[in-house]
């Protein structure tokens, strides 16, 4: 059991101690407004329960994290046609301050929206946005001058499938950007099977087993604006899932990313990337398809991190009550292990359902840590369950030796409101090294986490260009002290952190070396390097 000393800024466990997580919810103050709107209907359409992906990333350059929302749109047509289900992007104004920017950039998209992945694919330095949606995906592409152009029919990339997410990584090294998109079902308008109660008086959300499947979408980027579906001839639309979220790392140390895809009630998916333009699947035979019982669990979302600080990244995955949080230890060699319930993740998320999440040091003690976005997938669960479909956040603190704990119940008063939870994306919103937190909720008040942990650890922010790789750095490894990280802007469940690489690290006041592994192969070492800043680093030309 966790408890506060009073006499101590620390969380107290046994003869064992973590600097403590705080977070405040600033949103009314920084005048952030939005509200997720899934439409939801009399139907209990599936999309309803889906929505809500956020992005974090700085789209005018001016150095502070801005923030854009995805939402729904009225059921049949489902247009945008009322102000309410616009997609909204908020510019930071400094202070925790923020502005509705939406209609001025051009960004408040059409149709039913659902995920979002950012990132410059045109490598002319300003960061696009990609958002996935119920048969209408959009790629707005960065003017540079404070608006986007939306390109998406000229680009090449097609909406003939419900895309639930997507991610930006450079599957064949030439330093262009590609895109997975990942889709869930066979799903119309016209559905209209009943889900609920024997009576037939209470309606909702069909479980997913009665949808059929689909495959995921690879899209090569050409360099010249456009985009070549590559899904077949690359073998990933061979498989069929239920696709929730992705995350990309070089899980296999071949110098090529690799693509883990969670999918709903049933085996994950693990494309392991050949290096010549095509993917094998091999999930299974790594260990992360299925928890060690053997059955698919409802995967949300996921995320590649090194929990352990052994140099090799683990996945993360979210799921509902009674499925725990999925945590998959990277063994080396290609090969994981089942590490939920070692780790302390089971016996603190078993009661809980999430969806997005976040693995950062939020305490900045060289460690990371746990965010979930919390709730259920069905809205009338606590009639049939001893759940609810409105839950709080979850933080885990890392116990600095690989172990969790759950300590949201000391994050702040505020942190324990229930919400129906949906997306979050992570970021630095005020520039103090500590990260703060965004999260959507259906028909409710958007939550911006400040993070006012009150431990003034040291921390560094890189954020990379890549000259020989693609110009945002994305897949460049990094390596200091006892940790390692990666720069990618895929975090969670349909959301998108455009953050750079983050390290806490604790009350190390310098960095002897930092070394960089760029997407071309370029080792780069860097020396004597301070703390308690961003540091901007341009891959070496040799």
């Amino acid at each position: 059991m966790v408890v506060c000393n009073p006499f101590s800024a620390a969380y107290v466990l046994g003869a064992e101690t973590v600097d403590p997580i705080h977070f405040k919810n600033v949103a009314r103050e920084a005048g952030i407004s939005f509200v997720l709107d899934n439409a939801m209907s009399e139907e209990k359409h599936m999309i309803e329960t889906m929505v809500g992906g956020v992005a974090v990333f700085d789209y005018d350059g001016d150095g502070l994290a801005d923030i854009y929302f995805t939402n729904g749109a009225p059921t049949p047509a489902m247009k945008k046609e009322d102000p309410k289900f616009f997609n909204r992007l908020y510019r930071n104004r400094g202070g925790m301050k923020f502005e509705d920017v939406t209609l001025k950039a051009g960004v408040a998209g059409d149709g039913y929206s659902m995920g979002v992945a950012v990132a410059d694919y045109d490598n002319d330095g300003d960061i696009d946005i990609f958002v996935a949606g119920v048969y209408h995906n959009i790629l707005f592409r960065n003017t540079g001058e404070g608006t986007f152009d939306t390109v998406t029919s000229e680009s090449g990339i097609k909406s003939d499938l419900w895309g639930v997410a997507a991610g930006w990584f450079d599957f064949d090294n030439d330093s262009w950007l590609d895109l997975l998109v990942v889709n869930y079902v066979e799903w119309t308008i016209d559905y209209k099977r009943f889900c609920g109660d024997p009576t037939g008086n209470i309606r909702v959300y069909c479980h997913p087993n009665h949808f059929r499947g689909v495959p995921n979408q690879l899209y090569r980027n050409r360099g010249d604006g456009t985009f070549e579906d590559v899904s077949e001839k690359s073998g990933v639309f061979d498989h069929i899932g239920r696709g929730m979220s992705v995350a990309f790392e070089d899980f296999d140390e071949n110098g090529y990313m690799d693509v883990f895809v969670t999918n709903d009630k049933l085996a994950n998916f693990l494309f392991q990337n050949n290096g010549d333009g095509t993917f094998d699947e091999v999930a299974l035979m790594a260990g992360v398809a299925l928890r060690e019982h053997g059955r698919p669990v409802s995967s949300m979302g996921g995320a590649f991190r090194d929990y352990d600080n052994d140099g090799l990244p683990d996945l993360r995955v979210t799921a509902l009550d009674w499925e725990t949080f999925p945590l998959f230890h990277n063994e080396g060699g290609g090969f994981f292990e089942d590490a939920t319930y070692e780790t302390g993740v089971a016996k603190a998320t078993i009661k809980r359902s999430a969806w997005s999440l976040g693995m950062f040091d939020f305490n900045n003690d060289g460690w990371k840590d746990l965010f979930t976005a919390n709730a259920h997938a069905n809205h009338r669960v606590d009639l049939w369950e001893s759940t609810d479909y409105r839950q709080a956040n979850t933080i885990l603190a890392n116990m600095q030796d690989g172990k969790f704990t759950d300590v949201a119940a000391q994050a702040g008063a505020d942190f324990q409101v229930p919400r129906a939870h949906r997306g979050s994306a992570c970021g630095d919103f005020n520039g103090d090294g500590r990260i703060d937190i965004v999260v959507t909720a259906i028909m409710d008040e958007t939550e911006l986490w400040e993070n006012v942990s009150p431990v003034a650890n040291n921390w560094v922010i890189f954020q990379l260009q890549g000259t020989k790789s693609n110009r945002d750095g994305i897949g460049t490894e990094i390596r200091l002290l006892d940790q390692y990280n990666i720069m990618t802007t895929t975090v969670g469940y349909a959301s998108s952190s455009y953050l750079g690489v983050h390290f806490g690290l604790g009350k190390v006041d310098k960095l002897d070396k930092v070394e960089l592994r760029w997407p071309s192969g370029t080792v780069q070492t860097l020396r004597d390097v301070g703390v308690n800043r961003v540091i901007k680093v341009k891959e070496a030309a040799e």
